[in-house]
């Protein structure tokens, strides 16, 4: 056999050749599907750490520019985040909230204890009417989540009247005395948060009856019509969502799942939010990927008792929960956010969209400071994580047409195990512009997307952006807080129906194509 002898410049070619890994995709254009609901797309604002006071809310008299007590500079983010709806006040807290601790004026307000998260003081400055002026400031729609866990069925439903009637009624003249004299419009209400756990330790058939009794007096006034959504499991507990939706799906318009993403799989140890390598990347977008199965599996049991689809899977909490930032309060839940959280969300999202068919409600934990922030404040300084800026790209699938969409992605492959390199969404606007976000998971390899658009005569490429880090554990800080921005994209290729992208690896790249 004849010895072949490799020059450098072969060892070089054949370097570049391994790294640039091939996948295909097939869209058609012309068979659009589900629509994707803004909603999808809604955040979480929960009374817990610094997510609330010193996120949002700084109070009129700080020397933070504010605006009634909220921070501009993070108003201004939401704002061009086009955040559809906001979840507040919690979580584990809500069950815990009685909203009229949250009215008149602020200095008369009782002081409470936050037992689920720091036992630290809630002096209930930012109560219903804050919050509500909030989704003002921002042009969100609130989703409000009310107290079953300590709470009454006749105290939602006052809250409910106090909040939406827009008549002559003692609770609806109490909300014209604390300075609000139309009604609001509040859509969204949940009845109970994980109610199994911290919102009561409930069972199934127990927390069944109690929704329909919560539900019977949830009322419709004034033209406000109520979105009910009963209090879901999480993870693989499908046993319950069935209960529930068999029991009471008749008084429910959704019911919710969560699932928090841990890079070690384990809730003792879930693993650091920096500084971190490979491992802890690749075992956190394994871990964030499961999001598609319980989706699939929780609504395959919806699907006995509601085949049409008519009962929306509310995916209200979800994002990827790491051990606290060492030697801060752990009941705070603070950590940081890097190009691997982000690609988190972007995959998660990706498996949204493509349930909207059953998943038109989902909100990420939490909008700031919380968890998978969108947002990072300290003093008078504020930044834009990773994920913020993913949410940003996806904006482009809001209120859109799902396009189907086949991807032969190849596989990233660390150690023995191995997930899909490449994730992705096509969409198409009512003005017939196809939008696709696509994700190179791989932490080192760049990734070929070939891409064959059928049924549109495309010709030209819009908004081209990526996302990337020149490491797995890449953040911004606030002495740093554009090191992982985005950037104008141009490694693309459209010829005819024909689309080539060149993805650099632990990237998201958005294009809307006309």
């Amino acid at each position: 056999m004849k010895k072949i002898i490799l020059t450098p410049l072969m060892v070089l070619l054949l370097g570049c050749f391994a790294a640039t890994a091939q996948n295909s995709m097939v869209i058609t254009a012309d068979q659009p599907q589900s629509t994707i609901s803004e909603h999808i797309y809604g955040q979480f604002s929960e009374h817990l750490g610094t997510g609330v006071y010193g996120g949002l809310w700084v109070g009129e008299n700080s020397d933070i520019p504010n605006t009634d007590g909220f921070r501009n500079d993070v108003i201004q983010a939401l704002k061009e985040l086009e955040v559809p709806n906001v979840r507040w006040p919690g979580g584990c807290f809500a069950d815990e909230y009685h909203w009229r601790d949250g009215i008149g004026p602020r200095d008369e307000r009782p002081v409470r204890i936050n037992t689920h998260w720091g036992m630290v003081e809630e002096k209930n400055q930012v109560g219903t009417h804050e919050f509500m002026r909030l989704t003002e400031l921002i042009d969100t729609e609130p989703y409000i989540s009310a107290n079953v866990g300590s709470g009454t069925p006749k105290e939602m439903a006052n809250w409910i009247e106090y909040m939406t009637y827009d008549g002559n009624s003692t609770l609806a003249n109490l909300r014209r005395e604390n300075g609000q004299d139309e009604a609001w419009e509040v859509k969204f209400w949940g009845i109970g948060n994980e109610s199994w756990g911290c919102g009561g330790n409930m069972q199934a058939d127990y927390y069944a009856d109690l929704y329909r009794r919560y539900a019977t007096f949830a009322k419709n006034y004034s033209g406000n019509e109520l979105f009910k959504i009963a209090s879901g499991f999480s993870d693989d507990r499908y046993q319950w969502t069935e209960t529930v939706v068999e029991e009471a799906g008749n008084q429910m318009d959704a019911i919710s799942l969560h699932y928090y993403t841990l890079p070690t799989g384990n809730w003792q140890k879930k693993g650091p939010s920096k500084d971190f390598g490979e491992d802890m990347y690749f075992s956190t977008l394994k871990e964030g990927l499961v999001m598609d199965k319980y989706v699939k599996q929780h609504s395959n049991r919806m699907d006995k008792y509601d085949p049409e689809k008519r009962i929306t899977l509310a995916v209200d909490e979800w994002g990827v929960w790491t051990d606290p930032i060492e030697g801060s309060n752990p009941g705070f839940l603070q950590q940081q956010n890097s190009i691997r959280d982000a690609l988190v969300a972007s995959t998660t999202l990706d498996i949204l969209n493509k349930h909207s068919d059953r998943v038109r409600i989902a909100n990420i934990a939490q909008t700031v400071n919380v968890l998978q922030a969108m947002i990072l404040t300290e003093g008078k300084q504020m930044i834009k994580t990773p994920t913020y800026h993913v949410f940003d790209f996806y904006t482009v699938h809001h209120n859109t047409k799902l396009l189907p969409l086949h991807l032969d992605a190849g596989t990233y492959e660390y150690k023995g195990e191995n997930i899909p390199a490449v994730s992705a969404t096509a969409s198409k606007s009512d003005d017939g512009t196809v939008n696709l976000t696509v994700s190179n998971l791989h932490a080192s390899e760049t990734q070929e997307v070939t891409a064959d658009i059928r049924g549109a005569d495309l010709s030209s490429v819009n908004d081209a952006r990526i996302l990337t880090g020149d490491a797995v554990d890449a953040i911004n800080t606030f002495d740093n807080p554009d090191n992982v921005s985005p950037q104008s994209y141009t490694d693309y290729e459209l010829k005819g129906g024909e689309l080539t992208l060149q993805i650099p690896s632990k990237s998201v790249i958005v294009l809307r194509i006309q």
